[in-house]
């Protein structure tokens, strides 16, 4: 259970679904055509033409030259459209140029305005023979028909994608020819899947014929844009009323090469190339799209219609070049978008083909990249379902990197390099939300079980404790290990007698004015309370956080719980007044030790608590609870005296035997932080009670009263700079006693001063 339990996680359930839900979306954009994935890849693969364009080719190598109808030439020639026999000018000058082809990007189908006849017609008050002579004339579609019939000429054609009538006119001769290859299954007539019209317009009957012959030819001109209109492919096939038409440029690549017909090559799965003549090949996808390596706008390859006309224009321009008549004249919208470009004239896409079919630099986009980039994801993603919950989110952020940038270089080098088209943008992305999604779970999950575990454990736990179980909920199970600790004990002192001035709410309310003062004082220094009982508070150092400086910290935190008691016992006394009873003062003794011990959590499967074990503790309680009996309000067992007695003001108890030992240890009092410590009085007062110590355990007893005698006076000096943190007269009186009874009793002779303790 637990098994399936990590493996169907809630994190790996979100990226299971998200890796399912990407995947299908590419699915459906593959065979459904939904278009989301296919505009995202064609956004990666116009950035990728943009960082790298197509290089712009010398003139030398720059096949087509574009006649540009641009703002100049209207202004020098006049409003468009042309007379016809302006046209008619500007092929033949281009034929004598040694031009190899002149193509229209332009469609012809209405005659022109400027005929004679329309003259004849419209002019009021005309004399009739002058009438005559007009319509005797050859009009302008003819004088224009009749240049195109002499020369190498190609029409253009546009398709009607929403219409049902276009203009009609006689049949024109076909230049494509379908060569099916039916090797690895039948082949489908290519038809079906190219773009067709319902409607075209023509160009005018006269005009139409007239390039009806071995030198002439006809191509639709028009290009598809994706939904944000940009053209980024070229059709080089297109249908109308049953028959086949080709585009603009494979046409003009016929009928420069002579040929009378061009080769459209289909099999099973689409069209396979369109050959246009021997060593000419044009490279398609399976449903006959080109797919131009675009350049920058290269304005070198445009020569002004103008020039062209009145032979002004460089004649390496024309000579040995296929020209298109074109308009970058913002009036007569041609403008359109390639990846390179945002606007430039619908030309120069014409003119970008060619060069790529001529320079053979196409963009292919290969069969297994719908195979390839899926399995990215695929891969990618299982990898993250099952790295991110085991090793973690940085690890797995590491190979993350690895895989993107290996995929998104692999990507860039295949078209930097091979002009392939494989997109790994999708499957990184995609690998990166259910990265970000798992992590994101993961973290809200654990900051869940964190937020729970502070509301349950707040209330009793120390804020150190919280932080620890909260960041590693695993933790709570029973065990635990050994670290040198320091433990404090604090207990009230007659406290029973206290507790009978009030009844149970009002002793609650007492215990909760001092513990809390008291809990503070320790938690602020590093300290964590391992629990309450009564009026009696156990805490201790270096647990569950590391505390390099616990012994300090324990016993400063001594001094500051002492500290606060003359400001609590002032407030109690002003109740006690308020309330008409008698003020018993508050006074604790405390006690610290510093020893190894087990801590962890201890109790149950059920219940447990945080907590320590160890003989250190058991001291550390003994301690306390001899306080009184010194006069001290802290001892201190000597592993603690020792690590603070250059920083602290201590001094010397006793040698002891406690309850429950069978071994003597040495206690000590805390008298007074680093200040006292360096006041010299006390440092006199320090040696004197050390020397009287060493005295008394020789046996010496006159000598060691007299000491006793001094200290005790000493501890009676009101005029001290410093005030001591004890009743130097009760450890006096002690000593007294002591001394009295071994005058009368003497201890054995190999006697090392040992004090056997009878109570707790």
């Amino acid at each position: 259970m637990r098994i399936l339990k990590t493996i169907f996680s809630f994190e790996r359930s979100i990226g299971m679904v998200l890796l399912i839900a990407f995947l299908g979306l590419y699915v459906s954009d593959v065979y459904w055509r939904v278009g989301f994935i296919e505009a995202w890849r064609n956004k990666v693969f116009d950035f990728y033409q943009e960082m790298k364009p197509r290089e712009i080719p010398s003139p030398a190598d720059k096949p087509v030259t574009i006649i540009d109808i641009d703002e100049q030439s209207l202004e020098t020639i006049g409003q468009w459209p042309w007379p016809r026999t302006v046209l008619a000018q500007m092929v033949q000058n281009v034929m004598q140029m040694g031009g190899v082809l002149v193509a229209f990007d332009i469609v012809f189908a209405e005659p022109d305005r400027l005929n004679p006849g329309n003259f004849a017609a419209g002019l009021p008050g005309i004399d009739a023979d002058t009438k005559s002579k007009l319509l005797e004339m050859k009009s302008n579609d003819q004088v224009f028909a009749d240049t195109i019939s002499r020369s190498r000429v190609v029409l253009g054609q546009a398709g009607r994608p929403n219409e049902t009538e276009g203009v009609k006119g006689p049949p024109i001769k076909k230049s494509i020819g379908i060569l099916k290859n039916n090797k690895f299954g039948e082949a489908r007539d290519p038809y079906e899947y190219i773009p067709h019209f319902p409607s075209m317009v023509r160009n005018l009957p006269v005009i139409e014929q007239a390039a009806n012959h071995k030198f002439g030819g006809y191509g639709v001109f028009s290009v598809g844009s994706g939904t944000d209109g940009i053209v980024r492919s070229i059709s080089g096939l297109f249908g109308h009323d049953g028959d086949y038409f080709p585009a603009l440029s494979i046409e003009m690549l016929r009928v420069a090469t002579g040929r009378q017909t061009v080769l459209v090559k289909v099999d099973s799965a689409g069209i396979q190339e369109i050959g246009v003549a021997k060593g000419l090949t044009v490279r398609t996808d399976n449903i006959g799209r080109i797919w131009p390596y675009y350049s920058k706008h290269d304005q070198a390859k445009y020569v002004p219609a103008w020039q062209v006309l009145n032979g002004t224009v460089d004649p390496a321009m024309i000579k040995g070049k296929l020209t298109i008549v074109g308009t970058s004249a913002v009036g007569l919208r041609d403008i359109r978008s390639i990846p390179t470009e945002k606007d430039i004239p619908g030309v120069e896409v014409h003119a970008q083909a060619i060069e790529t079919i001529f320079h053979n630099e196409y963009l292919i986009r290969p069969n297994f990249a719908s195979a390839a980039e899926p399995a990215l994801l695929l891969v990618g993603g299982i990898i993250m379902i099952i790295l991110v919950p085991w090793v973690g989110a940085k690890w797995t952020a590491v190979l993350f990197l690895l895989v993107a940038g290996s995929s998104l270089g692999s990507s860039w080098y295949m078209f930097a390099e091979q002009r392939t088209l494989i997109d790994a943008s999708y499957g990184v992305v995609g690998i990166l939300i259910m990265y970000t999604s798992m992590t994101y779970a993961g973290y809200a999950r654990e900051e869940t079980e964190r937020r729970q575990t502070r509301d349950a454990f707040s209330k009793y736990l120390s804020p150190d404790m919280v932080k620890r179980v909260a960041a590693n909920p695993g933790e709570l199970k029973l065990g635990g290990e050994q670290r040198e600790m320091t433990l404090l004990f604090c207990d009230v002192r007659g406290f029973t007698t206290i507790s009978e001035q009030f009844d149970a709410v009002g002793l609650t309310a007492l215990i909760n004015k001092l513990l809390t003062p008291l809990t503070n004082a320790i938690l602020k220094r590093k300290g964590t309370i391992d629990k309450y009982m009564g009026d009696c508070i156990m805490a201790f150092w270096n647990a569950p956080m590391d505390d390099d400086d616990q012994v300090f910290n324990g016993c400063t935190s001594a001094l500051a719980m002492l500290a606060e008691m003359e400001p609590l016992n002032e407030r109690l006394k002003i109740e006690a007044a308020e309330e008409g009873r008698k003020h018993i003062p508050l006074k604790v003794g405390i006690g610290l030790n510093t020893g190894p011990c087990v801590v962890g959590n201890m109790g149950s499967d059920m219940r447990f608590d945080y907590s320590v074990l160890g003989d250190a503790v058991n001291l550390a309680a003994r301690l306390e609870g001899q306080s009184k009996s010194y006069g001290m309000n802290v001892v201190l067992g000597p592993t603690t005296r020792n690590a603070v007695k250059d920083r602290l003001a201590t001094i010397d108890l006793d040698y002891i035997m406690v309850k429950g030992k069978t071994t003597g240890t040495y206690i000590y009092g805390l008298m007074g932080d680093g200040e006292v410590l360096a006041d010299p009085q006390f440092k006199y007062l320090q040696t004197l009670i050390a020397d009287a110590m060493e005295i008394y355990r020789a046996q010496q007893w006159d000598e060691a009263q007299k000491i006793f005698d001094e200290i005790r006076d000493l501890g009676s000096d009101e005029k001290k700079p410093w005030k001591l943190e004890a009743n130097l007269h009760v450890l006096c009186d002690l000593y007294d006693e002591r001394i009295a009874e071994f005058r009368q009793n003497p201890p054995p002779a190999d006697w090392d001063g040992v004090f056997v303790a009878t109570s707790k």
